[in-house]
């Protein structure tokens, strides 16, 4: 885990080993309470879609109980789409095994983050003042 202060932003880069050994329910848990530290975290790969899905659901929960949480933006970066079969079935396998590691996943508090803009070459994150 690599953390980095820029004038008050605070950027925490988080490998998905750090995470690979917990279950869906901690690692929601785990990427939660960061963001209520208002820290952006830059997550080497991506959550399972059922863990995005709980990731936004208890989110939403939060929004309502817990004092100044507007909630979180989220974006991931992935690989390219127009890759040979063999290529796909070979990442398709390692995914199963170990998980989506060649994409990336930002996650920050929405007080913070305005919006991620992505495209094929670049992203954008847009910070409130």
């Amino acid at each position: 885990m690599v953390k980095k202060n820029l004038n008050g932003l605070m950027l925490e880069f988080m490998p998905y080993s750090e995470i690979r050994h917990l279950d869906s329910g901690d690692r929601v848990k785990k990427i939660l309470r960061i963001v209520l530290l208002n820290k952006i975290i830059i997550l080497q790969g991506r959550l399972k879609p059922d863990e995005e899905t709980r990731l936004i659901e208890d989110t939403m929960a939060m929004i309502e109980h817990v004092k100044h949480f507007k909630g979180i933006e989220l974006a991931v970066v992935g690989t390219d789409s127009e890759e040979s079969f063999f290529r796909k079935f070979g990442a398709g396998v390692a995914k199963m095994l170990v998980g989506d590691t060649a994409a990336m996943t930002i996650i920050g508090p929405a007080s913070i983050v305005k919006d991620i803009k992505r495209d094929p070459k670049k992203i954008e994150l847009l910070l409130r003042k």
